[in-house]
């Protein structure tokens, strides 16, 4: 069963987040993915949104460009933790979807990495750190992982 949802909001966002999913991969963490555009079909966010904690989702990756509302609209369906990715999609090259990520209402939290390939993976880095108060094995692949850090100075 997955613990992590991966959720774009266009399939053409599958490019910009490979590094998230190659770095689940290396630590061992089961993960779906799924397209839903909360633009083009805002009753399937709020349906998935309502429904992921009951699949086993204990945390939910949302990518998405320009407007960037799907992380948001997905925080709000859902008391789970939510990570926006801010995608450089358009002419203002990620700066317009970071700032629409980052600036959520109080109340309705939704984490914020960076935009590129660095907020990519740091989306599943900080995902294994949620997820490893909870799963040891998930802890000590992530604990693993930062001790190989230290040799990259």
């Amino acid at each position: 069963m997955p613990l992590v949802s991966v959720v774009m909001g266009s399939k053409s966002d599958t490019e910009a987040l490979k590094p998230t999913l190659e770095v689940l991969d290396k630590l061992g963490i089961s993960y779906e993915v799924n397209v839903i555009s909360a633009h083009r079909n805002p009753e399937r966010v709020r349906q998935y949104g309502l429904e992921a904690q009951n699949q086993g989702i204990e945390v939910i990756i949302a990518a998405a460009g320009g407007a960037a509302h799907l992380p948001g609209v997905l925080a709000s369906w859902t008391t789970l933790p939510v990570i926006g990715v801010p995608l450089a999609t358009s002419e203002l090259t990620g700066i317009d979807a970071l700032l629409s990520i980052v600036q959520m209402p109080a109340g309705i939290p939704v984490a914020t990495v960076a935009v590129g390939k660095a907020g990519a993976k740091n989306a599943a880095y900080l995902a294994a750190e949620i997820l490893g108060l909870k799963h040891d094995d998930i802890r000590k692949a992530y604990q693993e992982y930062r001790k190989d850090l230290q040799g990259d100075n």
